[in-house]
């Protein structure tokens, strides 16, 4: 947006408020503002007319040839060409990032921008130094990793062709309560131990191997290593990786290399501080302290680096980071992470099986991404990012890109802009360079906030009666004198002089903040800043307040209103447009489910909270997303399989089980490509953290054919069919036992009749019939 444009829209032209007696104090009101060096200009008005915005003074007869009105430049100084290849004859000119060398004039509040853009080469050296925990309780990883140099170097020359490898290894400071101090421990600090009843002494750090292509020669030194013990749990490996990084020349850190350092521990580091248990006050400096054994001279002379230094050398010395840690350490390590640019953390298995591939995986993931960093950065300037990544598309407020490929180009435009003018003569300078990288681009800073009308001023100028000095068109005169050539002097007074010194009439004389002389207000100095204007209405402490801050110290008070810095809005400036928090891992605002406001999110989705509106067990979409997590970490399948975008997409903890019994958690059930049944669970942890528990493999049955349905449909309505009939036959059946017996009882009660009642005569009368012979005499005979 146009300056000026912006100051008018709000109904308040600053560079007229009367805060401005000289040019420099003009310019630095507001970047639009101008001031008119010219000597006949506006002579009937107050000299506070002289600054006003350029085209009214040009309207008010300024010639344009006295108008100061400097804007802030950029000049390219070196712009080499971004190189394809990182190894071969031209190793050493190689080039990731353009333009390398700019320098900015800058006015304040006069915002400008610049371009530059990053690129990671093909087949680029890399150096890794191993750097181990040799504590008892790594002894079985000591075993594992006797012939890591030989596989490592194998795999590492898929991904590039100059590949060197250097070994380290530490335990903690050897003084009590750290480490053993008894006599008997001196030599063998495990013994009377009747697990491992030898070990070597315990030593802070020990450098063994400096980095070499010749491989063979770290598993040399690795066959050569024995575990040693400690009193307490925590390790002493952040004084290892502190000498590790700033120890160049005995490491053998190449310039021309990308610089992996790989931190294998299965216990949590000491942090500055401990060390004053065991009465190390001395902070630790930073600097090399390997002797001529390349052990750790100053362990038991300084405490454990603190976090803050740790990432300041590592990234001076452009060192990647890799935490090769146990599950159990993920989450502590995961958050130191957050603190050291630059770093990464794996999961590394009880006895460091999967190293290999863990530092593959790390490589590639160090590899996809991109991230700026800013060192010496001035305090007066502010800096804003929008990164254009393989996309195409802007994210402002971004500095990172994620998910590249080697050989793609990525830009970041940076918007600078200085808050104010530095003492006469400084120049600064600052340094912006990806993570990890050694190309860097180098800002050389000069401000502009002299006028060049300065160069000629007249000292006892006669157009000041030789009382003043005669300055960019007006006079600044000597002490105790006033008025616009100094014919005046302090504490003459009149009506008409008082009658001038008023707003408007009615209103107080100089606003009730000043008194009236030769025409002119004379404002009262404050406790509490300053008073200014024409009638000295205006002050620079009467703006609105942020936790009692002055516009929440992200602006400057103009006349009662709040000037914001850039990056923040609103009527006290507490309001960042910094929308870079507000993009969750997938690169949606709020993750779709709330709008950044004040550099923030505000979640509206019912159920989501977290930082970025992530969390939301009861959202439609949790199971959705979470699934495709579940897909591509167990079963490296889904939309998410590519390994790096899972890896950075998917950082919640699943726990594989053989069933699902946790009634608190959100069940989620879906089907996969094979028809098989997929069950998980999704919890929020009380410790903010998500945890997923999945079925070690889906629930998968065989399909039926449509032959098994048919019978299984046929064979169904059959024996529907049989048990209605069943069921209409034994109802039919009981009604008719029912009626028999109801018969039975009455023919018993009739027969119970006839025998009881002697007037019953049985109304079936049977007749027999006599049957006569007659015998006839036999007529055979004479007669």
């Amino acid at each position: 947006m146009n300056p000026a444009a912006d100051l008018l829209s709000s109904g308040l032209n600053i560079c007229m408020s009367g805060s401005a007696t000289s040019c420099e104090e003009c310019l630095l009101i507001h970047p639009s503002c101008a001031w008119c060096a010219q000597e006949d200009f506006g002579k009937r008005r107050s000299l506070t007319s002289r600054c006003d915005l350029k085209q009214n003074l040009q309207k008010r007869g300024c010639e344009p040839l006295f108008i100061e009105y400097p804007r802030s430049t950029i000049s390219v100084l070196q712009n080499s060409p971004l190189s394809t290849k990182g190894s071969g004859p031209a190793q050493y000119d190689v080039v990731q990032i353009m333009p390398q060398r700019i320098s900015l004039s800058l006015r304040p509040g006069d915002q400008t921008a610049f371009s530059l853009q990053v690129r990671q080469v093909e087949d680029y050296p890399v150096d890794l130094y191993y750097l181990m925990d040799l504590s008892l309780s790594m002894k079985d990883d000591l075993d594992t990793i006797r012939n890591l140099g030989t596989k490592l170097a194998e795999e590492m020359g898929k991904l590039t062709s100059n590949f060197r490898l250097g070994f380290g290894s530490f335990v903690d400071k050897n003084m009590s309560p750290f480490s053993y101090t008894a006599p008997k421990y001196q030599e063998n600090p495990c013994n009377g131990y009747k697990l491992f009843p030898n070990c070597v002494p315990t030593f802070g750090f020990r450098h063994i191997l400096s980095l070499t292509d010749k491989v063979d020669r770290f598993n040399e030194e690795v066959q050569k290593q024995m575990v040693s013990r400690n009193r307490d749990a925590p390790e002493g490996g952040f004084d290892a990786i502190l000498q590790a990084a700033v120890c160049k020349e005995e490491i053998g850190w190449r310039k021309e290399a990308y610089h992996l350092l790989v931190f294998a521990t299965d216990d949590v580091p000491h942090l500055a501080l401990d060390g004053r248990l065991g009465g190390l006050v001395q902070p630790h400096d930073g600097r090399c302290h390997l002797n001529d054994h390349n052990e750790y001279s100053a362990s038991t002379k300084m405490d454990y680096p603190s976090l803050a230094l740790l990432g300041e050398k590592l990234a001076e010395n452009n060192i990647f980071l890799i935490f090769a840690v146990t599950k159990r350490l993920y989450v502590i390590y995961k958050n130191f992470t957050a603190l050291i640019p630059g770093t990464t953390v794996e999961i590394l298995d009880q006895d460091s099986k999967n190293v290999i591939q863990l530092i593959i995986t790390a490589y590639n993931n160090i590899r996809s991404k991109v991230e700026l960093t800013v060192s010496d950065h001035p305090e007066d300037i502010n800096l804003s990012f929008t990164a254009t990544c393989q996309d195409g598309k802007p994210l402002p407020g971004f500095r990172k890109c994620a998910d590249l490929k080697i050989g793609e180009t990525v830009s970041f435009n940076v918007s600078v802009e200085a808050r104010s003018c530095p003492p006469r003569g400084t120049d600064q300078t600052f340094t912006i360079k990806p993570v990890g990288f050694k190309d860097r681009l180098e800002v050389a800073v000069n401000y502009q906030c002299d006028c060049s009308c300065s160069r000629t001023a007249q000292v006892n100028s006669s157009l000041c009666n030789s009382i003043g000095m005669y300055n960019c068109g007006t006079c600044q005169c000597e002490p105790g004198y006033l008025g616009a050539h100094c014919e005046c002097q302090e504490g003459e007074a009149s009506s008409m002089y008082l009658s001038a010194c008023r707003e408007a009439e009615g209103k107080q004389v100089c606003s009730g903040r000043g008194e009236c002389s030769c025409n002119q207000c004379l404002c009262y100095e404050s406790e509490f800043g300053k008073i200014y204007g024409s009638f000295c209405e205006c002050d620079d402490f009467s703006c609105a307040r942020h936790k009692g801050v002055l516009c929440s110290g992200h602006g400057e008070c103009h006349c009662g209103e709040c000037k914001c810095h850039a990056g923040f809005v609103g009527d006290n400036c507490n309001c960042s447009t910094e929308t870079s928090l507000c993009f969750s891992d997938d690169g949606k605002m709020c993750s779709g489910r709330g709008s950044c406001v004040c550099g923030r999110c505000q979640c509206t989705e019912p159920g989501a909270f977290g930082e970025t509106c992530e969390k939301c067990p009861t959202c439609p979409d949790a199971c959705g997303t979470k699934r495709e997590c579940i897909e591509c970490r167990l079963f490296n399948s889904g939309r998410l399989a590519d390994n790096e975008t899972c890896q950075r997409l998917c950082k919640d903890k699943i726990i594989t089980v053989e069933k699902n019994e946790d009634p608190a958690a959100v069940l989620c059930v879906y089907k996969t490509e094979n028809d098989c049944v997929m069950k998980f669970t999704y919890l929020e942890h009380a410790s903010g953290r998500s945890i997923l528990t999945a079925l070690q493999e889906p629930e998968c049955g065989g399909g039926p054919s449509a032959l098994t349905v048919l019978l299984a449909v046929v064979g169904t309505i059959l024996l529907v069919g049989l048990v209605l009939l069943a069921t209409w036959k034994l109802v039919i059946t009981i009604h008719d036992r029912r009626e028999f017996a109801r018969f039975q009882s009455a023919r018993v009660r009739a027969r119970y009749l006839m025998a009881s009642n002697p007037l019953y005569k049985d109304p079936i009368t049977t007749h027999f019939a006599e049957i006569e012979t007659f015998e006839k005499p036999f007529n055979g005979g004479v007669h």
